[in-house]
């Protein structure tokens, strides 16, 4: 059978291109996940609800250049809060009781989720009269911490759904944030610098996937050791060039923000989404392409088919070794390009270790997504606003005072607590991790 054929083989005979069919939720499963829903309903009315002051809390929405202003938005903190959590208890009685369909739990968690974070910033803001929270400020801060961990989650969904794990995420974001910093700084010219990320990322990706996939190497252990290669060499390599003469090596332009014409002068949506740099914006074209080729295209069925079942995608006339080569580069690439936002689209310069474990997030964002460029967004955008959330508690007076030290743990406190207790039980693709030689 030929190559060109097999997509339409696959999609009529195979299992993974049909889709398994929905199974009931297990009594344990249903009465676990209720349980977990109702402890985010109890902290948000107990906790947050009882335990904030009273009064308003108050939210700002629009900047203060912005032609178009939003009149501040004040609710009562204490019935606002105890409100939100009473209905994440009403979805959790509903779970225990009826259970919801698989979409249905994914929207009452993602709704239980937002209830009680905003729950949250109804108590912070009632710790002292007169607070506002700079609303807008928050949610672009999120975007600009969420983009690298997009990324991130981008090339390891392009791995892992062919059946390659990736954990050298971290070392792939972090030599491109040197060469993008670097090369840009040689050459005088942004876009050098974002090739070079990207041509770094993919040559890390190239190590993995020779390893992983020629001399079948534990791809776990792999990983690791490529992050450790990466500290390494780009540590080396920023005390031996960058910091004697940073002139030279280290002092790269920035990416400009472009505001889009109408879309930008929208309110609320216009200076989140459409007033920002280059690189943001090739993360939205990205997010579209790898989730429309992922589920519409044959590159996306053939990649799922070897992901989940190699040895029948061979039999079909898939190369599934060329598949995983491709795929594996092609998420190097791109986690490349998310060490170049964070050097030449944020900050600029490099400093050792800039990445500062974006990498492990961003693999965390993967499974809490459940292997999907849109759950991934979703997920990097949440554990993003937990990091943007710490430094507005830092300037408000909350409450109650909640140590610094806490605050910084804060975003990694959150991806635990998200991965481990509310994603439950998922599924990677089958053949995760798994060498497949050819008999």
């Amino acid at each position: 059978m030929s190559p060109e054929s097999s997509t339409e083989v696959i999609a009529h005979s195979s299992p993974v291109a049909a889709g398994p069919a929905e199974l009931p939720q297990t009594t344990a499963a249903r009465v676990g996940s209720a349980a977990g829903l109702a402890l985010l309903g109890l902290v948000a009315v107990l906790l947050l609800g009882l335990g904030a002051n009273p009064g308003a809390a108050a939210f700002e929405l629009s900047s203060p250049s912005a032609s178009l202003q939003i009149p501040i938005i004040r609710v009562p903190a204490r019935g606002t809060a105890v409100a939100l959590g009473a209905l994440v208890l009403v979805l959790s009685g509903w779970q225990l009781a009826h259970g919801f369909r698989r979409r249905g739990r994914r929207r009452a968690l993602a709704v239980s989720l937002v209830a009680t974070l905003l729950a949250f910033l109804c108590w912070a803001g009632s710790g002292t009269a007169g607070t506002v929270i700079d609303m807008l400020g928050l949610l672009q801060n999120t975007i600009f911490l969420a983009v690298p961990l997009v990324l991130g989650a981008l090339a390891g969904v392009l791995c892992e759904r062919s059946g390659v794990i990736n954990v050298a995420i971290e070392g792939q974001m972090l030599s491109g944030a040197f060469s993008a910093a670097m090369f840009a700084t040689l050459a005088h010219n942004l876009g050098v610098g974002v090739v070079a990320a990207m041509i770094s990322g993919g040559l890390i990706g190239a190590l993995l996937a020779v390893f992983a996939i020629k001399y079948l190497v534990n791809q776990v252990i792999l990983g690791v050791v490529l992050n450790v290669f990466a500290l390494g060499v780009t540590g080396f390599l920023y005390d031996a060039l960058m910091q004697p003469d940073q002139n030279t090596f280290n002092s790269p332009a920035l990416f400009a923000p472009v505001r889009l014409p109408l879309l930008g002068e929208l309110p609320v949506l216009g200076p989140l989404l459409f007033d920002t740099n280059v690189l943001v914006y090739l993360t939205y074209v990205l997010i579209a392409v790898v989730h429309v080729g992922l589920f519409h295209t044959r590159w996306g069925l053939r990649t799922r088919s070897v992901g989940e079942h190699p040895r029948a995608a061979d039999t079909v006339g898939i190369n599934v070794t060329r598949v995983r080569y491709r795929n594996v580069i092609a998420g190097g690439l791109v986690a490349g390009l998310a060490g170049a936002y964070i050097t030449i689209g944020t900050v600029g310069a490099f400093t050792k270790n800039i990445s500062s474990g974006k990498g492990f997030i961003a693999l965390a964002a993967l499974i809490f997504g459940r292997w999907s460029p849109l759950g991934a967004l979703g997920a990097a955008l949440l554990f993003a606003f937990a990091d943007a959330l710490q430094t507005v508690l830092s300037i408000i007076g909350t409450p109650v005072r909640i140590p610094s030290a806490f605050l910084a743990m804060f975003p990694y406190l959150a991806t635990i607590f998200a991965v481990a207790g509310l994603v439950g039980r998922v599924r990677a693709p089958a053949a995760d991790g798994q060498p497949y030689v050819k008999s």
